[in-house]
């Protein structure tokens, strides 16, 4: 796979350290990689502003005027597919991460089978946020990536999928359910959800990001958490 990797630090010899065990990790798993090096956020964001196809970013948190996490917030305005794995030395900011959606925390010093891991895992997200839905609206043909469907609810004969946009279909929803993966979880008869969505989760309701709310029938808090857990 052609990879485009962002190392963001502020120590050269923490950014080195990373952009060699990364370079190693690529030519270990056979991937083809472009990575480059930036010694803090705002660099990182002036260069993206001019070329933003990276896939991954490794971010040091605690860094000068702009941390890790803020950086990653500005990323996320824009890009919902771009892989986030956060280094830092402390576990203080680990709840931060789940507002951007990153994928891991690495604590340093950074071990190489961990990285490894983590990058694996990054590319094996990649590959899934390639796969399209086609749905047929009225005479005309949408494709829509399957990772920007926050949940879609059914009623009566049709389904509608909310993403971006919405979109009502005639189908059931285990037709709709079938063309998904493992990150969506099915609440009840009446709606699928995206696990990585989730703000929040009631004993009554999921609360997802971006706004919306699913009902959650009785019985299901325990296994949509259980569901949270294993995803990540």
């Amino acid at each position: 796979m052609q990879l485009k990797i962002a190392v963001c630090d502020d120590e050269p010899a923490d950014r080195s350290y990373l952009t060699e065990l990364t370079r190693r990790w690529a030519e270990g798993a056979g991937h083809t990689v472009c990575l480059d090096g930036f010694p803090s956020a705002e660099s990182f964001l002036f260069h993206y502003a001019e070329d933003s196809r990276y896939q991954i970013l490794l971010l040091d948190i605690e860094m000068g005027e702009m941390d890790g996490v803020t950086m990653a917030r500005k990323i996320r305005q824009q890009n919902d597919a771009v892989q986030i794995v956060f280094i830092t030395g402390y576990s203080d900011y680990i709840s931060e991460g789940y507002e951007v959606d990153a994928l891991h925390y690495l604590m340093k010093p950074v071990q190489e089978q961990k990285l490894f891991q983590v990058l694996d895992r990054a590319v094996g997200k990649l590959r899934k946020n390639e796969r399209m839905l086609t749905l047929e609206l009225g005479g005309e043909m949408v494709r829509l990536p399957i990772h920007q469907i926050r949940y879609a609810q059914v009623q009566g004969n049709y389904v509608t999928i909310h993403g971006k946009a919405d979109y009502t279909v005639r189908m059931t929803l285990g037709e709709l359910e079938s063309q998904l993966d493992d990150r969506f979880f099915r609440v009840g008869r009446s709606a699928v959800v995206n696990l990585s969505c989730i703000t929040r989760v009631t004993k009554t309701d999921i609360y997802l990001s971006g706004g919306g709310t699913v009902p959650l029938p009785r019985g299901g808090y325990e296994k949509v958490n259980r569901a949270i857990i294993n995803q990540r």
